[in-house]
């Protein structure tokens, strides 16, 4: 089997248990994990925090957020331009969001393009050498790409359920590892994270 083809089996075998978990208890480990990370994060007043708006089953890291917000974050979320691109715009309080694509919500137009210097990111499986699958798009590998070609190498953040984590991801050299992942049992750093 090829590495593509694991990728494949492991993304759909862990959305698969991520999709079992019932709404209230979604609702729960979402919570704990803003309770995790709100200890474990750390930041300075103004640093630049990439969140997500949840689709389907995904943890929700608004809470997280508001709290990353309240200590006076800067926020921000992805917003897909096109097929193989997003860039990331400024979250502001009472700001409209616009409808995207895949069922996604975010800032419009107006809102401001931010770097983010800690990305808050969603996958699908990850495994504990913090190796991560993401949904298969590469938009986040794209969007990491183009800050590094700008000298910038933000903190990255896995975002998952405990239940999306496997015994190892097919790893290959241009694959971006995390520095850390956040679940419901806690923050775990990696080497080097």
């Amino acid at each position: 089997m090829s590495s593509r083809e694991r990728k494949a089996q492991l993304r759909g075998e862990r959305l698969a248990a991520r999709d079992a978990i019932l709404p209230d208890e979604r609702i729960e480990k979402s919570l704990a994990i803003a309770s995790h990370g709100t200890d474990a994060v750390e930041l300075e007043p103004g640093t630049i925090v990439s969140g997500f708006l949840p689709i389907r089953s995904e943890v929700d890291p608004r809470p997280l957020m508001a709290f990353l917000r309240d200590r006076n974050a800067r926020l921000c979320v992805p917003v897909i331009l096109d097929r193989q691109t997003i860039i990331f715009r400024e979250l502001v309080r009472g700001a409209e969001l616009v409808p995207g694509v895949f069922g996604t919500f975010g800032p419009g137009p107006d809102a401001e393009e931010l770097d983010p210097d800690i990305m808050l990111m969603p996958l699908s499986a990850f495994d504990a050498a913090g190796h991560r699958i993401g949904y298969g798009g590469g938009y986040y590998d794209r969007a990491i790409h183009r800050l590094h070609q700008k000298g910038l190498t933000p903190r990255l953040i896995g975002i998952a359920f405990d239940c999306q984590e496997v015994a190892s991801v097919p790893f290959e050299p241009h694959d971006i590892r995390l520095d850390a992942i956040l679940t419901e049992s806690g923050y775990r750093p990696f080497a080097g994270g």
